[in-house]
């Protein structure tokens, strides 16, 4: 009697353990199959999951959506839906948030907290209502927060990972992982309020994470970071897929004007002027602030009227971009815009106004080096060195010492101007400034260059040092050789100037370089026998120096 009574119980306790609850029959109906497919049309993998809105959002595993190109959910009723965008995805947990295109479904309830250690707790299988197992929660961690991790005591039927967790209320609270293994009465589901906490933000388009599926990503419900996403998607996809995102931000966004403004930019890159005008328009009309709109629109027409000059459109026009910048600043009187006039300005080859206007800005908030610099352009092409001089001074006036190498530019310019005006001295000082702030990358170029004007300056040795370290960073060129032989001459150092000409020869024989300063030194060292042979050789490789060099030494 004993025995039958044990064995009885066992039953009930083993049919409790497959009852079915009272919400099983109508949460069923929020469970589905989801399915994934490669470009070709292959199946990736097939999983679970179940909708946690009306409105066609659901959660389920990530990892099947990795190189998917296609994905789709077959509900209770067997119905197939497409998957239509991807919210938010995590890989750590395995967990996505999706979009299906429909829009009407049956919703899981999502249980408000997590449960408690040694909860009676039901995993609902896709499709099955009569047999719901049951387990407990054997362990609760928790992680990002409040979200919770659980261990059950809960063996998993075949093919129900990403299957709803659901309390005694039939709300859910997880969604069910893989198991270590098959037929393991351990068992583990992750936080379905974390799985539906799951969305994309402005940097989400270059998440590695996200990127490793094809299926399109939804732009953030933030207008701040739909801007970002919108603004990050010139540069990290290809045309087609960046055309759709803008027509997407459109969708979404139809009252901002950042979407006609990115399309009207693409339509002009591709030579669709009247499309890409109506854009502007429509991005005026809805702007709160239409000046920001203006100031686009003149670089937009300045673009067109710089780069694509072979393609006629007559309703843009310099002076176009120039009244759109105007009127940017008539509305809102920010020195941007002024510098967008001054710029226009000066590729109309317009310089004096434009140098009126860019003086007009020294005193502004854009007071800085890049403006002076500016400024000093325009009076390089009106031939007014001692004002661009004084221009550039300011430029570097704007940094203090020890320089960063964001004065290098300045530097170089300043010692350029310097060289032509014959200030040599000046110009070496810059250089060697310039020297000091880009020693990482400065090359054999550099010192070639600041050689020669150290040597229009009569800063031999300098010169002699510099020569020598362009031919470090050079070995192989006889050009550095021929400038230090001639130098070494100039200062007397025969000897050295006969080894140095030599390698020269030997780097380039067939150039007449090395033959011409070989033959001159040898002749200032009373060797002018072989002196005359080595510049006759010259000659005969067309140096047009040495008839002369051969008559005075041959007497």
């Amino acid at each position: 009697m004993k025995r039958l009574y044990i064995l009885t119980s066992l039953l009930m306790l083993a049919v409790c353990a497959m009852a079915q609850p009272d919400w099983a029959k109508k949460a069923s109906k929020s469970v589905f199959t989801l399915k994934t497919f490669a470009a070709d049309g292959t199946l990736i993998a097939s999983t679970n999951g179940f909708f946690v809105r009306d409105n066609g959002e659901a959660v389920s595993c990530f990892s099947p959506f990795k190189g998917a190109s296609r994905a789709v959910v077959i509900d209770a009723s067997g119905k197939e839906i497409p998957v239509a965008l991807i919210l938010g995805a995590n890989e750590t947990y395995d967990v996505v948030k999706f979009q299906v295109a429909k829009t009407k479904v049956q919703p899981l309830a999502l249980a408000g907290k997590s449960a408690a250690k040694d909860e009676t707790v039901w995993l609902l299988p896709y499709r099955e209502t009569k047999r719901v197992p049951q387990g407990t929660v054997q362990k609760t961690e928790t992680f990002n927060g409040n979200y919770a991790y659980y261990t059950l005591e809960l063996t998993m039927p075949d093919n129900s990972v990403g299957t709803p967790l659901l309390n005694a209320n039939g709300e859910v609270i997880g969604l069910m992982q893989q198991p270590n293994a098959v037929g393991d009465a351990k068992s583990f589901a992750v936080s379905a309020l974390f799985a539906d906490s799951l969305k994309v933000n402005g940097l989400s388009i270059n998440d590695p994470v996200l990127r490793s599926t094809q299926i399109k990503k939804a732009l953030p419900d933030d207008l701040n970071q739909a801007q970002l996403t919108l603004y990050m998607g010139g540069s990290l996809q290809d045309s087609l897929a960046y055309v759709t995102l803008i027509e997407d931000f459109i969708a979404k966004f139809p009252k901002e004007p950042d979407g006609y403004t990115y399309r009207a930019q693409m339509l002009a890159d591709g030579h669709h002027f009247a499309e890409a005008d109506r854009d502007m328009q429509k991005a005026l009309k809805v702007a709160e602030k239409p000046d920001e709109v203006h100031y686009s629109y003149s670089r937009l027409i300045l673009q067109k009227m710089v780069y694509s000059t072979d393609t006629l459109y007559k309703a843009w026009t310099f002076d176009r971009a120039f009244d759109e910048a105007a009127e940017a600043y008539r509305l809102n009187a920010q020195p941007t815009y002024r510098q967008q006039q001054a710029f226009v300005r000066y590729v109309q080859q317009n310089y004096a106004e434009a140098y009126d206007i860019y003086e007009s800005l020294f005193q502004s908030s854009l007071r800085s080096a890049d403006l002076f610099y500016s400024a000093s352009l325009c009076k390089q092409q009106l031939k007014d060195s001692t004002s661009q001089l004084a221009l550039l001074d300011s430029c570097v006036a704007q940094f203090s010492r020890p320089y960063l190498k964001e004065v290098a530019p300045y530097l170089l310019s300043r010692a350029q101007l310097l060289m032509d005006l014959g200030r040599h001295r000046q110009a070496v000082s810059d250089l060697n400034d310039y020297e000091e702030v880009m020693k990482a990358q400065v090359n054999s170029n550099f010192y070639y260059m600041r050689f020669r004007v150290e040597t229009e300056g009569r800063l031999f040795q300098q010169a002699l040092n510099d020569i020598e370290k362009a031919i470090t960073m050079t070995p192989q060129s006889d050009l550095y050789y021929a400038e230090k032989a001639s130098l070494q001459i100039r200062v007397g150092l025969y000897d050295e100037a006969v080894e140095t000409a030599k390698t020269c020869i030997q780097l380039a024989p067939e150039h007449s370089d090395g033959y011409l300063f070989l033959g001159l030194a040898q002749c200032l060292k009373d060797q002018k026998a072989e002196g005359v042979k080595n510049l006759q050789k010259a000659k005969e490789l067309g140096d047009a120096q040495a008839d002369e060099l051969i008559e005075k030494y041959s007497k």
